[in-house]
């Protein structure tokens, strides 16, 4: 393409996906055939969208920042790998196809059967997996799609089974009777991830078990109460003190009788309700923590299917918990043992996919041992502690720092995971039972009467084991094993901290004993301009493949990254990605300005500066560069991606452009060239298609592998520092005519009291439409009155000064009324204040203009 073949106006939708094909083509998205001796590696996992559908601007924010990282180390010279991956999301999979199942025929998975229903889930998988990745390539990301994983391939089937036995060797993965969260119309347990919590509106209930029981208790679930085996109250409560250790036995109570001891444990908060907590040990995971602690029984009284069970007793067995709880609560009430009632917003715990509200009950599971001691290089360590001291010696950094407290809280206070699910989509625990005989293994026992356990694994079991199954374990001899792990860096979003990458610390730690990646970096959410999140019921949410489709992927990826800071969530709007848009198109322009009025596009080796303000774009230039170098190695896209545009437009565009415009084209042709080519490989990690198309208009390689840009020596802030001078007089000259109403089409005389400013006075003349430019007696920039009727611009000025003064006088009168400040809202009133400010500001120098003339 030649150079003078750009058009116009730049039209994504015309290059992007020819771009993106080419890029393939070449092969360079896979390490292996990047050119050149690259001894230092950058490798990084994606994060595997779930196989559930399509792409959302959570999942565009993560490839546009995840992109530039992989452009911007593949340009300094680092053998770069990006592996992609598509996650099978069980529950959420598998409650998809359910409910396509039964809209379209009316049947639910059991109806049809395992294998048949596994055979629509793999269907539906595939379509979805294959919409994700043609979105992936229309975000412009740079993936090695030659690598590819899929957390339910028949590798990572075999990895899943290679650590589970040897856990389960090592005595870390044990099945046992514990409490999990229970999901009744889903009908499995679910991790906290698909726990959605809804603020609800209940009663708290305070009452005695028994008329003449010493202690009272609050709840809002009264129907647990007849699985109580303990009161606790905290060691420190004075209150309740002379009654720890006692045991009261048969209580009548709704029905059933229950026996009650009394314990002291520092879980209970002696300032919520009478400060004494009624333990149910069964029916919650804090109050199976304290029955364990104090070897209280356990008595469970909801089942799996959500209603009371026989053990409940006669008085509200077989009943949902809903209506339990106001028949117990009438028991209650009848009894004259309620002492009062009152409204509170309540956090229900409901299942994400189903709906439905969670139950803690007791089940016999599958279970991860977190905080079993074990021999690790001479010491005792735990899973948990391993997790901890990745983060805690410093072998992975968190950004930003302060999630590390939340690590910590986290890996401190981590339960042994619960990693079985009763559902049929996944990777099935790789045990078998025959009798009594239990053979756990990486495939099916040899011999007959086998049955493999019917569940699977919690999905994070196989997420959890990301960084590695995709780069060749458990082959500890593969290549990309040996040269890619440790990972350089993982980047997710905040909200899932707690749900994936502990988990993958948690699993690389105890299985690799290394760490699974260098740094995690955490984007926030990305909410709607009012800060809102978005959502269906809001109507708020914004499509990225339809702001592709309008507005190139080069916009779109800018409007998510600029603006944008590690761990905060970020406002975005069409109206920003449309800003975005028009920058594009200023790049573009800047380009084909620079590419139509060279008169060759060849660089010489060696840039000759001519002029102050050749030394001045060249400075500038090289302290850009080194300023977004270092911004984006220390992860700081927006603080770069901002400082870059800058320098582009104001700078590059604004300035220099304009003085290159007459100045000796020979001298200046070869810096222009200079300075776009730095441009474009700068821009390239953020802009990659617009980039690599104005590339291609005056280049034959491929920008994607260019040499990142290297300072050329010519930073000089005395340079800089003078050049501001004359910048300053041009602003100020602008200022005035504006100011005074002088039209740009109007040539005036100017007078200044610096003499160095002569010497650029062509430069002055160009940029601030000047005809003469003198020396004058007064300080400062004047211009010569006789380039405008005095008497016309004395009767304007007045005009407007009178206009002012009546909205100030008017304005000042209203904010001094009391009563309007005290009903108007505030943003209202904030307006007014900053409006007066405003246009008294202006009064003032209008008349000082005024004396002047």
């Amino acid at each position: 393409m030649e150079r003078n073949d750009m058009p116009k106006a730049y039209d994504a939708k015309q290059y992007e996906d020819r771009i993106y094909s080419a890029w393939e083509e070449s092969g360079f998205f896979n390490p292996d055939n990047l050119p050149g001796e690259r001894s230092e590696t950058f490798s990084m996992v994606l994060p595997p969208p779930n196989v559930t559908g399509t792409l959302h601007m959570g999942h565009a924010v993560m490839l546009a920042i995840e992109d530039i990282m992989v452009r911007f180390a593949r340009m300094r010279g680092k053998k770069t790998l990006w592996v992609p991956g598509t996650d099978h999301a069980a529950i959420a999979t598998s409650t998809k196809v359910e409910k396509i199942l039964f809209k379209t025929e009316g049947k639910t998975r059991h109806d049809i059967g395992r294998e048949a229903f596994l055979r629509r889930v793999e269907t539906f998988a595939q379509d979805s997996h294959d919409t994700i990745v043609n979105q992936c390539k229309k975000m412009g990301a740079s993936l090695d799609w030659s690598r590819e994983a899929y957390t339910l391939d028949a590798k990572r089937n075999h990895a899943v089974n290679v650590a589970f036995k040897k856990m389960y060797d090592d005595g870390l993965i044990y099945r046992g009777n514990r409490v999990i969260n229970w999901d009744p119309i889903g009908q499995t347990t679910i991790s906290d991830i698909e726990i959605v919590y809804k603020e609800v509106e209940a009663t708290l209930y305070t009452f005695r078990y028994a008329k003449d029981f010493p202690i009272a208790i609050s709840t809002t679930r009264p129907e647990t109460k007849v699985g109580d085996t303990a009161v606790a109250v905290h060691p420190d409560d004075e209150r309740y003190s002379s009654f720890v250790g006692k045991t009261f036995e048969n209580i009548p109570f709704a029905g059933t009788t229950i026996t009650i001891t009394v314990v002291a444990d520092k879980e209970v908060d002696p300032a919520f309700g009478t400060g004494a907590l009624g333990v149910t040990p069964a029916h919650s995971l804090v109050d199976a923590d304290i029955a364990a602690r104090h070897g209280l029984a356990m008595k469970q009284v909801i089942g799996a299917d959500g209603r009371m069970t026989e053990d409940a007793g006669p008085l509200v067995a077989g009943q949902t918990t809903v209506n339990a709880r106001e028949t117990v609560a009438s028991w209650l009430r009848e009894q004259g043992l309620v002492e009062g009632e009152e409204k509170t917003a309540q956090n229900l715990a409901t299942a994400e996919r189903s709906g439905g509200t969670i139950e803690p009950i007791p089940m016999l599971q599958w279970f991860m041992a977190v905080r079993k001691e074990f021999e690790r290089q001479g010491k005792t360590v735990t899973m948990c502690s391993l997790m901890r001291d990745a983060v805690e010696s410093g072998k992975t950094k968190i950004i930003p720092e302060r999630f590390e407290k939340t690590y910590f809280q986290w890996t401190d206070t981590l339960r042994d995971w619960n990693v079985s699910r009763q559902l049929w989509y996944g990777h099935r625990v790789p045990v078998w039972y025959r009798n009594d005989e239990i053979f756990v293994g990486t495939e099916a026992p040899e011999g007959d009467g086998w049955t493999q356990d019917p569940d699977t694994l919690d999905t994070w079991f196989s997420a959890g084991m990301w960084t590695f199954t995709t780069l060749g374990w458990p082959d500890l001899d593969s290549a990309d094993l040996r040269t890619y792990h440790t990972t350089s860096v993982l980047e997710t979003g905040y909200d899932i901290l707690f749900f994936w990458v502990v988990r993958m610390m948690l699993m690389t730690t105890y299985l690799m004993d290394e760490v699974p990646f260098k740094t995690v970096y955490l984007h926030g959410l990305v909410r709607d301009e009012q800060g809102r999140k978005m959502s269906k019921s809001l109507d708020n949410i914004i499509n990225p493949l339809d702001m592709i489709a309008k507005y190139g992927a080069d916009a779109t990826r800018l409007s998510l990254v600029i603006g944008s800071t590690p761990g905060n969530d970020t406002k975005l709007s069409e109206e920003k990605i449309a800003g975005y848009r028009n920058f594009t198109n200023k790049l573009w322009n800047i380009s084909r300005f620079v590419l139509t009025s060279v008169e060759s596009v060849g660089v010489p080796e060696v840039i000759v500066p001519k002029t102050l303000a050749d030394r001045w774009i060249l400075s500038r230039l090289d302290a850009t560069l080194a300023s977004v170098t270092k911004k984006l190695a220390a992860y700081e896209f927006s603080a770069a991606g901002e400082e870059l545009r800058d320098f582009t437009w104001n700078d590059f565009a604004d300035w220099y452009l304009e003085i290159a415009k007459i100045q000796d084209r020979a001298a200046t042709d070869p810096i222009l060239l200079h300075i776009l080519e730095a441009v474009m490989r700068m821009w390239h990690p953020f802009m990659p298609f617009v980039t690599e198309q104005i590339w291609s208009s005056f280049k034959e390689t491929t920008l994607m592998i260019e040499a990142w840009p290297v300072a050329g020596g010519m930073h000089d802030e005395a340079v800089e520092r003078e050049f501001a001078v004359v910048q300053e007089a041009i602003v100020t000259i602008r200022n005035i005519r504006a100011t005074q109403k002088v039209g740009p089409a109007k040539k005036v005389s100017v007078t200044v009291s610096e003499a160095s400013l002569l010497a650029y006075a062509e430069t002055i003349k160009w940029l601030a439409r000047v005809e003469e430019l003198t020396l004058g007696d007064k300080q400062g920039i004047q211009l010569v009155l006789g380039t405008m009727d005095v008497e016309a611009e004395h009767k304007r000025l007045t005009a407007e000064r009178d206009q002012l003064y009546a909205y100030v006088t008017a304005t000042e009168a209203r904010l001094a009324n009391a009563e309007f400040t005290a009903k108007a809202p505030e943003t209202v009133v904030a307006q007014m204040r900053s409006r007066r400010d405003e246009a008294a500001a202006k009064l003032a120098a209008i008349k000082a203009q005024l004396d002047e003339i």
